[in-house]
């Protein structure tokens, strides 16, 4: 989703010595400073092809990006000039080298202008540093040219001389753009904080073993040498299946074998985050859903859909599904039909439990705007090898048909809220439900 930074309201420009860093860059680099990806190519045949698929390459055409960025970001700017610094920002991450060369807005990407290379080979080879006292909100330092800056170094290119750094190959460099804050001093972003106080920091396992994982290969078609661990750059996340599926495990049992008509039968639901290293959902906490949905399949096949037990923590009818209204600040961005009361917030089955951490503007609604968020709700997400214990209590209804049921337990994951998918247009595939793990039980139900 699209990352829009948080300055022109509240946050301040860093400065590291005598080099810009953050807001201070706009403006500073015209697009010929950068070499186009294409050029990139003729030696790095594989990373190029590898990035040219990748969400990297394209964080600034990517069709819910696009929506989100021009059908409201932009907007909401016009509307109210306040945004129009952090609006500029978003291009800090998704378009940086439009953000550096001041091309701001960027034309749409059906223009076909430079903004659409993304986040260009180009531009993470010339960050020579960042400022490690705001590791946040595009806090680098682009230095473009013939060096370029990578985790091996060794001999110049025939066409750019090399410098061998570490922090290519270190977290610090994610939290770049992978930590974002909003106009309002609010971590909208913070999948580099989840990593660090969990434990794969503790353990030295960095983002890039993840998400640019090694393999034998050759770096350059101008290297002749092979190596056992060239990064790939495929950066896959959230929006790879291969990614998601199987992140979590799912468990269920039932506190008892059989069960007479009328009893209370309690299903416990196991979830345990075996697989990333920092929250689950993480970025774009604000558009994600994860949400538990359990039902029972009697004799017939007659199916029964199971409400999550409440636990009662503060917050929690947002970990719940129900028909509630959000995102009532679209009307402060675009035009929306008379007597908008909102969306439904959820859009999975009331009763469902839901992974989330809801995002608030100043005024106290619900909002899938980072840009417009001025506070955060209750995290309710499964950290890094955390369990989380859901149950559900079913008073076994007279209807039952007598015999086996089997109770069944789907988590799924939606890119976006979908209510918020359809009302804007966005493509079937950015909210569709996808299956990360599932489980069933069987027990048996006497008259």
């Amino acid at each position: 989703m699209w990352r829009c930074a948080g300055i022109g309201l509240l946050s301040s420009v860093s400065i590291v010595g005598a080099q810009p860093y953050g807001e201070a860059q706009k403006g500073t680099r015209p697009y010929r400073d950068f070499e186009r990806p294409e050029a990139c190519r003729q030696c790095h045949v594989d990373a190029y092809s590898q990035w040219k698929g990748s969400m990297m390459g394209n964080a600034f055409t990517h069709h819910w990006d696009e929506i989100e960025y021009f059908g409201l970001a932009v907007e909401h700017a016009k509307r109210d000039p306040k945004f129009k610094d952090v609006v500029d920002g978003c291009n800090g991450c998704h378009a940086p080298l439009a953000f550096l060369a001041g091309d701001l807005p960027p034309q749409p990407p059906s223009e076909n202008t430079r903004a659409n290379e993304s986040v260009s080979c180009d531009l993470c080879h010339t960050i020579s540093g960042y400022d490690e006292t705001a590791l946040f909100n595009f806090s680098y330092h682009s230095d473009p040219g013939r060096l370029k800056y990578g985790n091996r170094g060794g001999d110049s290119s025939p066409h750019h001389d090399l410098m061998r750094t570490d922090h290519l190959s270190v977290a610090r460099f994610c939290a770049n753009c992978h930590n974002e804050k909003s106009p309002w001093d609010v971590y909208v972003k913070s999948t580099y904080n989840e990593w660090l106080a969990g434990p794969y920091s503790a353990e030295g396992v960095q983002c890039q073993q993840c998400h640019m994982p090694r393999a034998p290969g050759v770096r350059a078609l101008t290297d002749t040498k092979r190596y056992d661990d060239v990064r790939q750059h495929t950066f896959q996340g959230a929006h790879a299946p291969s990614k998601t599926a199987g992140a979590i495990d799912v468990i269920v049992h039932a506190d008892a074998e059989e069960y007479e008509i009328g009893d209370l039968a309690v299903f416990t639901v196991v979830l345990f985050n075996q697989k990333a290293g920092h929250k689950i959902p993480t970025g774009s906490v604000e558009d994600r859903l994860l949400h538990l949905h359990v039902e029972a399949i009697d004799a017939s096949g007659r199916v029964y859909h199971l409400p999550v037990d409440r636990k009662g923590f503060e917050g929690e009818e947002y970990t719940i599904g129900s028909e509630a209204k959000a995102y009532q600040d679209f009307a402060d961005m675009i035009h929306v039909p008379d007597g908008f009361d909102g969306l439904p917030r959820d859009g999975v089955p009331a009763g469902d439990r839901i992974f989330r951490m809801p995002y608030f503007t100043e005024k106290g609604i619900m909002t899938i705007c980072q840009w417009n968020t001025a506070s955060l709700g209750v995290d309710y997400r499964i950290g890094p090898r955390e369990t989380k214990l859901e149950t559900f209590t079913w008073i076994v209804p007279d209807e039952v048909e007598p015999g086996p049921v089997r109770v069944r337990a789907h988590l799924h994951y939606q890119l976006l809220v979908k209510p918020v998918a359809d009302f804007l247009g966005v493509p079937e595939e950015e909210s569709a439900l996808r299956l990360i793990g599932e489980a069933s039980t069987t027990v048996s139900i006497f008259d």
